[in-house]
Order: C-alpha cells, then structure tokens, then sequence
C-alpha cells in the first residue's frame, strides 16, 4: 500500500511541476513573446509533458529501469494528447452542447471535471502502457503492486 501512495504522490508532485512549466511558458510565449495561442498552447504543451517524461522516468517510475528507445516517450505523449482530449470534450460537451457558456462554468468543465477525468487517464496510461514492470513488458502475468491478483494492463490491474 506504501509503494502505490509514494506512486501517486510522485506522479501527483511531477504532474504539478509540468503543470508549471506549460502554464509558465505559455504565458510567456502569449505575453512578451506576442505568439498565436494555438502555437503558444502547442509549445508549452510538449514542453510540459517533456518534464513529465523525465520526471516519471527518472523519479517515480525509476525503479522499473529506464525505458529505452522512442516507443515508451512516443505513448507517454499519446497518452498525454488523449487526456488533454478528454478535457477538451468536458469543456465542449458543457459550453457547446449544454450551452454553460460563462467563465465558471468553462473553468469548471475543462480546468476542473475534465482535468480530473484527464489526470485519471493519464495515470493509467502512465502506469500500464509506458513505465510497466520488466514481468509484464515481456508478457508474463504480474501485478503492478507485486501482489497477487490483476496484471499490468488490464483494466481490473
């Protein structure tokens, strides 16, 4: 129980530092830098899920060895892309198709709702398709707590 809370809380702790580098650098880049917010967004977000990256790898997911190649960075950020997506949905599904179309409610849906269901995403994905044990990696069955019960990858892991 120990080792998922110090998981959580190192994915929490590293989420919140690239939570930083995006919303710094795309402050940056729409303020002084006086960039269009689709390429401002587009930069700081890559940006921020490189920290993510590095961060996970070397500090909460370090104890599974480092990944190796392109393919475990190529899903992180596919990973990253579909939580963003799913807040962008929350926030579409209640201004467009709720018509909730003040400030608040757009904080709400995307920055609040959509954030959470996105971060949940994320942590899974994290978890089971990027940073997984060398036993499941190589298709053995396993678990992600070193218990019994649930592999790596399911959706019951």
């Amino acid at each position: 129980m120990v080792a998922g809370r110090r998981e959580l809380l190192g994915f929490a702790a590293v989420g919140l530092l690239a939570y930083a580098v995006d919303l710094g650098l795309f402050t940056a880049l729409r303020g002084p830098a006086g960039i269009d917010p689709l390429t401002a967004k587009t930069l700081s977000f890559v940006a921020g899920c490189s920290v993510a990256y590095a961060g996970n790898a070397l500090g909460t997911y370090r104890h599974l060895g480092r990944p190796r190649g392109l393919r475990p960075c190529a899903v992180f950020f596919a990973v990253n892309a579909a939580g963003a997506a799913v807040q962008l949905l929350c926030l579409a599904v209640s201004h467009y198709g709720l018509g909730l179309t003040s400030q608040r409610a757009d904080t709400v849906s995307g920055a609040g709702v959509g954030m959470v269901l996105g971060t949940i995403l994320r942590f899974w994905g994290t978890r089971t398709l990027v940073f997984r044990s060398g036993a499941a990696a190589a298709g053995r069955k396993g678990s992600w707590n070193g218990t019994s019960g649930g592999r790596v990858g399911t959706w019951t892991g």
